[in-house]
């Protein structure tokens, strides 16, 4: 180990060399699990990148290590679960503070100056140009996921102050959101027909855009079937529609480098504003034509 080093710089020095040999394991398991000959190639690519940088650590430290099995198994999961994209720009935003630790590095070892134009350039790059599946069908899932939150948050809202009992709510607001789930299932077939894509399934991407519809349907109508009191209902349902544009933005902004703010902002204006548009209609309809059910 260089005499430079004090114990501060061993222990970030270690955690780095712990994170290389980590990432090193990620992108090498990846790879064996690959079907797609690029994503293969690019794994490969990146997992030799790591594993330089794992040896430059070792000259300095004199140590070996291995890679955490359960952090590698994670991230293999999250791929398969969430897709490359999401999962791997998640890896490489853990090493941002190690990027500053390199170029503390620069004067003493020279070499790390390359590994820091790996770390900070080459790396997002090759990630850029993974194929990934799930990704291609984000456009999907906003299709499903949004029309459904601007619809049913609408919807539940407007009914809700025209009947009194919210387990009516819930049943009226599932039996629509099944029947729009149906019908925007078969226009997103239709419009992926329409504009055909060598990479996107007519088919599958029909499925994710009636699913992620369902899903958010089960998610807005659960709390009107949980609680009596109609206010409750309203009030538990907003919160499960902020926490899935949270939830979903938050993955999309990983996975393609968007806004998370200001997507959870326009998004959130858009679905609540159309609900309190919705509500105060269900209270004119209400007070004008006294429907209580």
């Amino acid at each position: 180990m260089n005499t430079a080093f004090d114990k501060e710089n061993l222990r970030k020095a270690l955690i780095q060399q712990q994170n290389e040999i980590n990432d090193y394991t990620i992108y090498k398991t990846l790879a064996l699990f690959q079907k797609d000959e690029n994503n293969k190639n690019i794994f490969e690519k990146i997992a030799k990148e790591e594993k330089y940088h794992y040896d430059f650590w070792v000259k300095i430290t004199n140590k070996q290590m291995e890679a955490q099995k359960f952090l590698v198994w994670w991230f293999v999961f999250l791929v398969k679960v969430f897709g490359t994209s999401f999962a791997l720009k998640s890896l490489e935003k853990r090493e941002a503070g190690a990027e500053e630790f390199y170029k503390e590095l620069f004067e003493i070892y020279p070499e790390s100056q390359r590994i820091y134009n790996q770390e900070t350039q080459h790396e997002h790059e090759l990630i850029g140009m993974l194929n990934d599946k799930k990704l291609l069908y984000a456009g999907a899932i906003v299709l499903g996921m949004n029309d459904a939150l601007v619809e049913l948050t609408g919807t539940l809202s407007g009914i809700a102050l025209a009947f009194d009992k919210s387990l009516v709510v819930g049943l009226t607001g599932l039996i629509m959101g099944i029947a729009a789930s149906l019908s925007m299932a078969g226009s997103a077939y239709f419009e992926a027909k329409e504009n055909p894509n060598e990479t996107i399934k007519p088919l599958t991407y029909s499925l994710y855009t009636g699913v992620s519809y369902i899903l958010t349907t089960a998610i807005l109508v659960v709390p009107f079937f949980i609680f009596e009191t109609m206010a409750y209902s309203l009030i538990m349902m907003f919160i499960c529609a902020l926490l899935a544009i949270v939830s979903y933005n938050f993955y999309i902004s990983v996975a393609k480098d968007l806004n998370f703010t200001t997507r959870v902002l326009q998004m959130s204006a858009i679905t609540f504003g159309v609900a309190i548009i919705s509500f105060i209609i269900g209270y004119l309809v209400k007070y004008y034509f006294g429907i209580e059910i």
